[in-house]
């Protein structure tokens, strides 16, 4: 399979890693200093695309790809007010687009458990929610995609709560889901959902020990939509 890797940083390095060991071949290596070099490639030598760059560059790389009906793998995120618009023009091109807030097979699982708690919950009145993530310095989006992934999830199952903010005070507004963001090397990825009352607590984490999961849960997903159409999640993947 040939792969274009839209972002080379320490994701995409790891992701180049994963696909060549899986015997793919790499076509480019796409980042801020060498994004001149997408006007030479050849879109029908590259069966699919990996994104994972930084916000403000994501859409326009999706957008190149797509619009050149390669579909695209993507991870990058603080970018989701323009997810629509990529959304339809996958549609319009007759090509995938496939957008998750985190590829670990275990953060997947993590999701479904976040959501089955979250309907356990949705009468407790007495517990007050609360989110918590932790990455590395150079995550640049706060919250992370995969927190706002867990707290849409926790709005849809508590009618109670209707929002969330980023914010320290973790005893505020009933009605919103507070999510504290700190950033401390090196750490890969912690997410923590907690339920508090004066009685006791009930919490939920995931705790990632290094990138790997992400970068084979990407390269496992660039394999499985070769021949797919249309807008694409984990659930689609999972089939969950």
């Amino acid at each position: 399979m040939n792969i274009l890797l839209l972002g080379y940083g320490k994701m995409g390095k790891i992701i180049g890693e994963t696909a060549a060991s899986r015997g793919h071949h790499i076509v480019a290596k796409i980042n801020i200093d060498n994004r001149h070099e997408l006007d030479v490639l050849d879109p029908s030598k590259i069966d699919v695309a990996i994104e994972f760059s930084q916000p403000d560059a994501a859409f326009d790389n999706i957008s190149w790809a797509i619009s050149r009906g390669i579909p695209v793998v993507a991870g990058t995120t603080g970018w989701m007010d323009k997810k629509p618009v990529i959304e339809t023009l996958a549609k319009n091109k007759n090509t995938a687009f496939f957008y998750a807030s985190n590829f670990s097979i275990g953060v997947n699982i993590f999701f479904k458990v976040n959501r089955f708690l979250g309907s356990l919950m949705k009468d407790q009145d007495s517990y007050h929610v609360s989110l918590e993530e932790i990455h590395h310095t150079e995550k640049k989006d706060a919250p992370s995609g995969t927190a706002i992934t867990l707290a849409e999830a926790i709005i849809n199952e508590i009618p109670r709560i209707n929002n969330w903010t980023l914010s320290d005070n973790t005893s505020e507004n009933e009605q919103s889901l507070p999510i504290t963001s700190k950033r401390i090397d090196p750490a890969p990825g912690t997410h923590i959902v907690r339920y508090r009352s004066e009685i006791d607590d009930i919490e939920i984490s995931h705790t990632a020990h290094n990138r790997k999961g992400f970068a084979v849960g990407a390269v496992l997903v660039a394999e499985w939509i070769i021949n797919k159409k249309g807008v694409l999640s984990m659930d689609d993947f999972l089939s969950f």
